[in-house]
């Protein structure tokens, strides 16, 4: 095996430079290989835009975040939109991506990504292709996977602001609600909660009663504390309700996009406890920064 070639997919987050940095000076330096760089994700595998990547080209990039590569979260070579007299169709073209990889000679792909990364990567190695597939995703929600990088630097990013609002809400007397990403997977909600103090924390695993949510908040004021502090993931839901989403997209795997359930919870609370209730959400700030030292 000579040359490789990595690609970054799915949504970024803190640390994938320092994924294609470690790739690059092991492979360049300690197994005297060639690696290529694949821009923006599986859109590049099929446009053919490939370049490569030499130790100058990953040098300085291990603090930064982002992605040198660029990546996608919409792209799916078996899955590919095209229009077709005016109308949307999706083709496979999946063996145009495998053309550009054996017309660059690719010994093995490398996928940096989450479930949707690591499951069209699946799909590429049953055609043939060995790929090696790195675990990223801030949800911290891959089968199989202790931990994902990403997750601890959203972790941080989540926990500081829950901190932060901390202080402002016992100084008003009211009740913080924190909307935080985690579409199927409440990992980040969960850890950052239990690190900041939050007084209740909503998950998508576990579908929630507001009444409920509201009882705990009038039990902390019986007891004289005049605030409290809520963590909702944004996949989280009301028992028997479904999904509060921003709107519609075009995605044959996830068509809608996640978002308002914080809003929602913070008027419902207000509502039934008639105490001041505000949101925050922290939406893509957990994705972007420098990654934490365990995500280098």
């Amino acid at each position: 095996m000579r040359r490789i070639g990595i690609l970054t997919g799915g949504g970024d987050c803190p640390g994938l430079n320092a994924v294609i940095r470690a790739v690059v000076k092991t492979a360049v330096n300690e197994y005297e290989m060639e690696v290529f760089g694949i821009e923006d994700g599986y859109r590049g595998l099929v446009e053919k835009r490939i370049r490569p990547l030499r130790e100058e080209d990953v040098s300085g990039i291990l603090p930064k975040g982002g992605t040198i590569l660029g990546t996608s979260n919409r792209d799916n070579p078996f899955k590919w939109l095209t229009y077709k007299d005016g109308k949307k169709v999706y083709e496979d073209y999946s063996d145009l991506a495998i053309k550009t990889i054996e017309y660059n000679e690719l010994d093995c792909l490398i996928t940096v990504g989450g479930d949707g990364t690591q499951a069209i990567a699946y799909k590429f190695f049953e055609k043939g292709v060995p790929v090696v597939g790195i675990p990223k995703t801030i949800d911290n929600d891959l089968s199989g996977t202790d931990i994902t990088f990403g997750f601890d630097s959203a972790l941080q990013v989540a926990t500081t602001a829950l901190d932060k609002l901390h202080s402002t809400a016992e100084s008003h007397h009211r009740v913080m609600v924190m909307e935080v990403m985690g579409r199927f997977a409440g990992w980040i909600a969960l850890y950052s909660g239990i690190a900041g103090g939050a007084d209740v924390i909503l998950i998508p695993e576990i579908p929630f009663n507001i009444k409920k949510v509201a009882e705990k908040i009038f039990q902390r004021l019986k007891s004289g504390k005049r605030f409290s502090l809520v963590v909702v993931a944004e996949g989280a839901r009301e028992e028997g309700g479904e999904y509060v989403f921003r709107k519609k997209v075009e995605d044959p795997d996830m068509p809608i996009r996640l978002g308002g359930i914080g809003a929602k919870v913070a008027d419902e609370i207000e509502e039934l406890t008639g105490i001041e209730t505000r949101v925050t959400i922290l939406g893509h700030l957990q994705r972007g920064g420098s990654p934490s030292p365990f995500d280098r």
